[in-house]
């Protein structure tokens, strides 16, 4: 594939420090671009702050002239940051004021291309419809980056809708692995809500080809990024236990719950210290199958074979959740 620029070097990465962004980081500076992270706090940037060719910048991101300050002479962005817990402000505040700061900033700073990770089920054109506050909040944070009160000029945009994302350090298969080494059983609410999960390494090559992509600013890029496979939420939830071992590879029995108990489940949750394993909110997001809708394209646009879940869970599930790439061996030369 033809590289979009080549005098595309400078990428300002908003969330590089989390699951997703330490991967795009990795993959970008494999391709040899130098890569900016801000960050709020310089201690959240030490899965990255090592790797050769990127540069870690204390920022407040939602500060929008520092953002802009900052973003001067970079060619790209790309936007990761996210939570899955909050209420309507703290969603709005990240997943929909915070995308239209960042398309100002890139105007401002006369950047080329945006990267938007936003979330499968998020619909710009009818943000309302969805069933839960993460996706209506992800879906308005789309429509300010397509259809914007002002023009958005030469400013390339492209947006990826990733299922759940599953990987060597991910909070998904490895939180549902480990709890079931220690419960006798796993009362589940939402067992039958369907996946189809994606690799992070995918999602990752999946930014990164984007920005190599030759195409016009009139014409944004929307992407479904997907697996090959579709599981419901109890069979994710039983693989992760016999990948990993538990009960000598048997797992233990789930337990799908009625949705009142699960809900109730849930408030419960909402109410212990720290975020929760599982909120209302979160709940309602399974309401939607979490699937492709096939009306969009996908990983395949960008000439990427989606990688199957089972031989790369069973890899890191099997070795306590380690980390490939040059970010796992740092890791594991930590411990």
């Amino acid at each position: 594939m033809t590289r979009y620029s080549e005098r595309m070097k400078k990428i300002f990465v908003l969330g590089g420090t989390g699951f997703v962004g330490g991967h795009v980081c990795e993959k970008l500076v494999r391709a040899g671009w130098h890569v900016t992270v801000p960050t709020r706090r310089m201690v959240n940037a030490k899965p990255v702050q090592h790797l050769p060719g990127l540069t870690v910048l204390q920022l407040d991101v939602h500060n929008e002239a520092a953002l802009a300050r900052a973003m001067a002479g970079h060619d790209a962005v790309v936007n990761l940051v996210a939570i899955l817990h909050g209420d309507a402000a703290a969603f709005d505040k990240t997943h929909v004021i915070l995308p239209q700061k960042v398309q100002r900033a890139c105007r401002t700073a006369a950047v080329q291309h945006l990267v938007h990770i936003s979330a499968l089920g998020a619909n710009d054109e009818r943000p309302g419809s969805a069933p839960s506050e993460y996706l209506r909040s992800k879906g308005r944070g789309e429509a300010v980056l397509l259809h914007p009160a002002e023009p958005h000029g030469a400013l390339n945009i492209t947006i990826l809708r990733p299922s759940v994302i599953f990987g060597a350090d991910d909070k998904f298969l490895n939180l549902f692995a480990k709890l079931q080494a220690v419960f006798p059983f796993m009362p589940l609410a939402g067992a039958a809500a369907r996946f189809q999960p994606v690799w992070v390494e995918d999602v990752a090559e999946a930014v990164v080809r984007s920005l190599q992509m030759p195409r016009s600013a009139a014409s944004p890029l929307i992407l479904e990024a997907c697996g090959p496979e579709i599981y419901t939420l109890q069979q994710l939830v039983q693989l992760a236990a016999r990948l990993g071992g538990v009960n000598d590879g048997r797992g233990r029995p789930v337990i799908a719950l009625p949705d009142w108990l699960g809900r109730l489940q849930a408030r419960m949750m909402e109410l212990a210290p720290g975020a929760p394993l599982m909120s209302r909110d979160n709940l309602d997001s399974m309401k939607v199958d979490n699937v492709a809708t096939g009306t969009l394209p996908g990983l395949r646009a960008l000439g990427i074979q989606p990688a199957l879940l089972q031989p790369i869970a069973a890899d890191y599930l099997s070795r306590g959740g380690k980390s490939h790439g040059l970010l796992g061996v740092r890791s594991r030369n930590r411990t």
